[in-house]
């Protein structure tokens, strides 16, 4: 019998418009090794590799008249130089021509009679470096039985890990008269599944999902008005621009150390800074009590005792080990109005430190705050989750998604190239012009900005404004 998609893979499937590909796209940049990665290179370890994803060899098939749940199927036509592709930039390629390529790959919807992902190695770049872009569609990876594809292609050593070889074969994909027969049983067994896919099909998505994730309105009863009225919600196109900021890690210890606060709350603060001067450059009105109400889904363990430890860039290798060995990893968000009516950058600060204190004392006494459960630890997976948990939420209650999900401490390889760079693409919401994903990764932090090409045209400003913001909180921190 066929895998039926959960109602949450299918929310995001049905979800997807046009205007808003429910792909999540992940940037890497890696140093190319001598010989180089070629793509025939890329194209066997992937391979090798596909086994420890299964998913990403099945593609979804619906059910005739929209009784059920679409399904996962083997796809018996599986043509891996489909799903990893090759591009190339004109020598020596600069980072702008690569956000640009970024930007129209993230633009394009994925081939829905195929797997949902796609990958492409991306050669040409100046400093003889190589990156590699990737697509997975949000119904695709559910961070606990379906992992993204980089949490399985790169490891923590020039030694490849040892993975058993597979012979693949496709299994039988099941007839409609199945599909139909299968889909009629379950409402008749359960009715109000079949009364839940009527509704997801005609287009109640967001009530769908929010059903999905469990007890979300818990959470979200504590934005009780709808988001300030800011140009990060606009309608927007099928188009994209894309940027990216890095900055060192010791930066924002170097704040935290002057402030008492976290990595995590340094990084909101600078966000706010240059949301603040970039509605200012935009000539909107910002007055004292301005403030742009982010989501932000946040990685946490959750102990056998109910209390949950921040999942940060701070938390020692061997200390996490111990730490998932006592500890269940989960996912949660809650809402925070950033600041940027304050000009003062360490009374922004100030304010986003207490409400992230005062969050996270009532999170470890409300463990049903806790949303979506997740696996493993690698970034891409981890932002997958933090989607989730936004897709179930009406666009009206926040302005937009910031996902911050912690990377490795040391540096990881693909094959024998070393990774130097990784840079998450958070989709867009509908209404939502900008989306920020970050990942810390090897002693610095990597911002992902992804906007819509008309409403966020000057998202470049917006990345330049992050290092002035940044610039601001150390030279306060001295």
């Amino acid at each position: 019998m066929a895998t039926r998609l959960t109602t949450q893979d299918a929310s995001f499937y049905f979800l997807e418009a046009s205007t808003t590909p429910m792909h999540l796209g992940s940037l890497a940049i890696l140093e190319a090794p001598e010989g180089g990665l070629d793509y025939e290179d890329l194209l066997t370890h992937v391979e090798r590799r596909l086994p420890l994803v299964p998913r990403y060899r099945q593609r979804v098939r619906e059910v005739a008249f929209g009784l059920a749940r679409p399904v996962w199927v083997d796809d018996r036509d599986f043509d891996i130089t489909y799903h990893v592709r090759r591009s190339a930039l004109p020598k020596p390629g600069s980072d702008e021509q690569l956000h640009d390529l970024v930007a129209r790959l993230t633009s394009r919807p994925l081939d829905r009679s195929r797997p949902l992902w796609e990958m492409y190695l991306v050669e040409g770049l100046a400093n003889n470096r190589i990156a590699i872009f990737t697509k997975s569609h949000s119904s695709l990876v559910d961070g606990a039985k379906a992992l993204e594809i980089n949490q399985v292609i790169l490891d923590p050593s020039l030694q490849p890990r040892e993975v058993a070889e597979e012979l693949w074969m496709p299994g039988r994909e099941p007839r409609e008269a199945e599909l139909v027969l299968d889909a009629v049983a379950e409402m008749i067994a359960r009715p109000s599944e079949g009364a839940a896919t009527i509704r997801m099909v005609l287009g109640d998505l967001v009530g769908e999902a929010t059903k999905a994730i469990g007890n979300v309105a818990a959470v979200v009863r504590t934005a009780a008005t709808t988001a300030p009225s800011t140009p990060l919600n606009a309608t927007i196109s099928r188009n994209r621009r894309f940027a990216t900021v890095k900055t060192d890690l010791d930066a924002y210890r170097t704040i935290r150390a002057k402030f008492g606060c976290t990595v995590n709350d340094a990084i909101l603060a600078v966000l706010t800074g240059a949301l603040r001067n970039w509605l200012l450059s935009r000539g909107e009105p910002v007055i004292a009590f301005s403030s742009v109400r982010a989501l932000v889904p946040i990685a946490v363990y959750v102990t056998g005792e109910g209390t949950d430890e921040a999942f940060d860039p701070e938390v020692d290798p061997a200390e996490r080990e111990t730490m998932r060995e006592s500890a269940e990893r989960r996912v949660y968000s809650w809402m925070i109005d950033l600041p940027v009516g304050e000009p003062n950058p360490v009374v922004r600060l100030s304010h986003i430190a207490h409400a992230s204190e005062a969050h996270a004392k009532q999170n470890r006494t409300v463990n049903a705050q806790t949303l979506v459960r997740m696996s493993g630890t690698a970034p891409a997976t981890l932002h997958a989750m933090g989607l989730r948990v936004a897709s179930g939420l009406s666009q009206r209650m926040f302005n937009l998604v910031i996902t911050n999900a912690p990377g490795p401490r040391t540096p990881l390889y693909l094959d024998n190239a070393k990774l130097l760079e990784m840079y998450p693409v958070s989709p867009l919401l509908r209404n939502q012009a900008l989306s920020v994903g970050l990942t810390s990764y090897d002693g610095h932090v990597y911002y992902g900005l992804n906007g819509d090409r008309d409403a966020m045209s000057d998202v470049d400003v917006v990345a330049s404004l992050l290092y002035e913001a940044l610039e601001e909180l150390l030279d306060a921190s001295k």
